[in-house]
């Protein structure tokens, strides 16, 4: 995902709470097979490979706008979309020597979709992606939004720092890439998605995902178009609604497309590698998402599928980004 050069805001003055496992649920010890056992998988959900984590608990939705809304008017937190962008910051991410845009262009913005009329090729996401000048959490498609009767929808626009802000003050913590995976398979062993092996347009609506031509027309056959409140679909075996589709949900580990390689035996609560490097994009650090959004079609992105990585740069948010939390038990 594109790098939005934002300034990381100062989270270390947020008090911690004392951690409320209302609404979450105790994700069991074990240990299970992560990453892709079939041919679908993209080169970095392989090799599989064995993953010990130890018990913890979780947030059984994704955190929603209401629940964003009490962080904010107890902090008075404003979020990467919020605030204008720092050069100092966005240096860091071009190449030596690259001169500095005129001041009209450092504006608070965000990434909003735009369905085109055509598309040249899926792999210019540049066509279904706009900044939007005063699109925020609180004005997801921009200033001319709002987010009036969608408290109980997954809050959006939420860069990596928002979600670690978020969670400081919560008292929790984001989760690990492994804790994200064993807790959306829902105890089910090598499984394509959190409900089993049944194609996600197949039976019932499952999540809430892209049908039709992506991303020209979503034939709304789940019965949406983009968002959904949480708890619109069942859950899966653990009690957790959305692990598929919906928003991306950001964990805390760093991405490297190479590091499930690295390990070896069986790892015991791997909590990512020590540093990012995506050859794409070599200076733009950046962390893993999980879970695919309501963008996601099998043309395109199967990012419902329980092992399907992302990677996204920290101070990047997108209409389709948001979040869950963890503690330990």
């Amino acid at each position: 995902m594109p790098s939005r050069f934002g300034a990381v805001k100062d989270s270390s003055n947020f008090a911690n709470n004392k951690v409320s496992h209302e609404g979450m649920v105790l994700i069991p010890a074990g240990q299970f097979a992560m990453g892709a056992s079939d041919q679908e998988g993209r080169a970095d959900e392989y090799p599989q490979h064995q993953v010990k984590v130890s018990s913890f608990w979780m947030d059984v939705t994704e955190v929603t706008n209401a629940s964003f809304k009490k962080f904010v008017d107890a902090t008075g937190y404003q979020t990467t979309a919020e605030r204008k962008p720092d050069w100092e910051e966005m240096k860091k991410q071009l190449p030596v020597g690259t001169p500095k845009p005129p001041d009209s262009v450092f504006v608070a913005a965000s990434l909003v979709f735009y369905a085109p009329k055509k598309v040249i090729s899926l792999n210019d996401a540049s066509q279904w992606w706009r900044w939007v000048k005063g699109a925020d959490w609180k004005h997801p498609q921009g200033p001319n939004s709002n987010i009036k009767g969608k408290e109980n929808f997954p809050v959006v626009h939420i860069s990596w720092d928002d979600a670690m802000a978020y969670c400081k003050w919560s008292g929790k913590r984001l989760p690990t890439e492994a804790e994200w995976e064993f807790a959306a398979r829902g105890g089910l062993k090598n499984n394509k998605y959190p409900w089993g092996n049944e194609d996600i347009e197949k039976g019932k609506p499952k999540a809430n995902t892209w049908q039709g031509s992506f991303p020209i027309k979503n034939t709304d056959w789940d019965g949406y178009n983009s968002l959904a409140a949480v708890k619109s679909f069942k859950a899966n075996g653990y009690g957790l609604y959305d692990m598929a589709g919906n928003v991306w949900e950001w964990c805390s580990d760093w991405y490297r497309p190479d590091y499930y390689a690295k390990l070896s035996g069986v790892a015991n609560n791997p909590k990512g590698p020590a540093d990012s490097y995506d050859p794409m994009e070599p200076t733009v650090p950046k962390r893993v998402v999980r879970g695919g959004s309501f963008m996601c079609n099998a043309a395109y992105c199967k990012g419902y599928r329980v092992t399907s990585r992302m990677k996204t740069s920290v101070d990047t948010g997108l209409e389709h980004t948001g979040f869950r939390c963890v503690s330990d038990n």
